[in-house]
């Protein structure tokens, strides 16, 4: 199986709004109803009730149907959200750096890089799902953060994003206190199994990894920002693609998580 880490690869941002503007539209629009209602945005059970938020969701593809609509798509729209107002952060994880970060603990201690971001893994290394047959593995394009002013960390699993479908899948993760990012970096989430353990036919071969709790999914990302905060040079600025590619690239600038050393 072929990993993709050339380039940043087209986002869940870029599907749901295709232009910056109806970004800035929607930002806009829950902005000023928070000021108007004095709700805090950054709070996800007062994002969920608003207004505007609503009328996003019932927009989405799929949404209209889905009876678990408001709390998978409602996670969506406040990581976009978040994602939008820090400047649309993207960092894109190299294939050598992932395994590093999967096989064992860098030094430093967890900083994060911005409050909110998306991390686009290696394509086709990550796997969510892999522990039973059921429901079918899906690659992982990324994972969405974001921090708040109250020292909870929401996160975000994106899946699914293939060329020969539309749409995306969401897995939105319970927040977990900023104060435990530093035990994030050695816990054993899957108990009696590897924990980033893949059972994909060939996935050995391939050096697969699997995704299926969300203790490994804050390990992750401990481990990311506290190899990005002490190891200088390892986030390098990547080049935006411009044509036809496959698969389809992100027009939004990034920065490459590289392996120094």
């Amino acid at each position: 199986m072929s990993l993709h880490d050339a380039y940043a690869r087209v986002t869940p941002w870029e599907l749901v709004f295709g232009l910056s503007e109806r970004a800035q539209d929607f930002v806009s629009s829950v902005r000023e109803e928070s000021e108007g209602r004095g709700a805090d945005p950054e709070m996800l059970d007062a994002f969920l009730t608003m207004g505007s938020v609503d009328r996003f969701i019932r927009g989405l593809e799929g949404a209209e149907s889905d009876e678990g609509a408001s709390m998978r798509f409602g996670g969506l729209a406040f990581h976009l959200y978040h994602f939008t107002t820090e400047n649309c952060p993207l960092y894109l994880m190299t294939v050598h750096a992932a395994r590093y970060l999967v096989q064992g603990r860098p030094s430093g201690s967890p900083t994060l890089p911005t409050q909110s971001g998306y991390l686009q893994l290696p394509q086709h290394l990550f796997w969510a799902g892999t522990t039973s047959p059921e429901p079918s593995p899906e690659s992982i394009d990324g994972i969405f953060w974001t921090a708040t002013s109250g020292g909870l960390l929401h996160t975000m699993l994106v899946t699914g994003i293939r060329p020969d479908r539309p749409g995306l899948g969401v897995v939105p993760l319970p927040p977990a206190p900023l104060h435990d990012a530093s035990v994030w970096l050695d816990v054993n989430a899957r108990g009696t199994e590897n924990d980033f353990s893949a059972s994909l036919p060939g996935g050995e071969l391939d050096g697969l990894c699997g995704v299926s709790t969300a203790g490994e999914v804050l390990k992750l990302l401990s481990r990311l920002f506290s190899y990005a905060s002490s190891v200088p040079g390892s986030l390098e600025a990547g080049e935006v693609c411009e044509g036809e590619r496959t698969p389809e690239p992100s027009w939004l600038p990034y920065s490459r998580i590289v392996l120094l050393g």
